[in-house]
């Protein structure tokens, strides 16, 4: 009975000890991103080439750990001298699988794409809603096409007027789509297989992910798409990596 007592604490020994090393190699790897912890109050520098006419970024950071995830959003806005924070930040859900690398997000993933993307349409249920930027009242027949094989793929289209295997509801049965925004992702030119409906919409609570689109509360969505100018160009910059500083928006 001893022995299997100290073969136990052993055991539990071991077990702490390798687990207190990998904490330390992931803390060690950036798993645990700095930018979760601190509120950036310009934009991470030499990150990304914003081009000139983009004057309004939401900032989508934090880290990428699946048990420990944090992800913020920020209203960013161009000033005469450089870039500050207008709002957030607001707590937000991603993909059930994280961040995907730039230029490897896949269909079907669980992932949200990383980079920088215009930001296009404004969607929901009502006949209107308090936003400046265009503004599409979803329909019961509106899809948008997330089969890779149709023609339409990435693309919204009337339910009736497609072949395509699978698509995804804009008029829901719930309020995810209640307000939302297209993510212009994939968009031009569209790639098959490389990911469709990347939104920006309202979660289903703190703790919930999605199939690769940034969700937050509806308050915040709506103080989102109040704030947005299209003549500023918004655009959403998700998780900006060092890796990342030389790609551009297109």
């Amino acid at each position: 009975m001893e022995k299997m007592k100290r073969y136990h604490w052993i055991r539990i020994t071991v077990f702490a000890a390798v687990m207190v090393i990998a904490f330390s190699s992931l803390l060690a790897s950036g798993c645990f991103s700095s930018a979760a912890a601190k509120q950036p109050d310009t934009l991470p520098p030499d990150v990304y080439q914003v081009p000139p006419d983009v004057n309004q970024i939401l900032l989508v950071t934090g880290n990428n750990f699946s048990f420990f995830k944090s992800i913020k959003v920020y209203a960013m806005e161009r000033t005469g001298s450089g870039w500050s924070r207008a709002m957030g930040p607001f707590d937000a859900a991603i993909g059930r699988n994280g961040f995907a690398p730039y230029g490897e997000k896949r269909e079907g993933d669980g992932q949200t794409p990383s980079g920088l993307y215009r930001l296009g349409t404004a969607f929901g249920y009502a006949e209107s809603a308090a936003t400046k930027m265009p503004y599409r009242q979803s329909l019961p027949d509106d899809v948008w096409i997330d089969d890779p094989d149709a023609p339409d793929y990435n693309r919204l289209v009337r339910q009736s007027q497609t072949r395509a295997s699978s698509y995804e509801k804009m008029k829901r049965g719930d309020n995810l789509y209640q307000y939302g925004m297209v993510i212009e992702y994939n968009t031009d030119p569209v790639i098959k297989g490389h990911g469709s409906a990347i939104f920006l919409h309202i979660w289903t609570g703190p703790k919930s992910t999605t199939a690769g689109c940034v969700a937050m509360s509806e308050d915040h969505l709506l103080k989102i798409l109040n704030w947005l100018d299209p003549a500023a160009k918004p655009a959403i910059l998700i998780n900006p990596e060092p890796s990342l500083k030389r790609k551009i928006l297109p």
